[in-house]
């Protein structure tokens, strides 16, 4: 059986270490971390950055 290799990633928006798929940055400028992603997202829709937060801890509190 093969397993798969991890690999971590720096996001270049936030700078963070994530591992996992690279999110598209909306404007195509490269990959972003997922988190960017949706940050990117939720403000397409006016939806401010403490709100984003709160949706992100959300997201990652249900995870598996």
């Amino acid at each position: 059986m093969h397993g798969k290799t991890v690999s971590e990633r720096v996001c270049p928006r936030c700078g963070r270490t994530y591992t996992g798929r690279s999110a598209t940055a909306r404007d195509n400028s490269g990959p972003i971390c997922p988190d960017c992603r949706t940050r990117e997202a939720l403000e397409s829709i006016g939806v401010g950055a403490d709100e984003q937060e709160r949706i992100l801890d959300t997201i990652h509190r249900h995870q598996m």
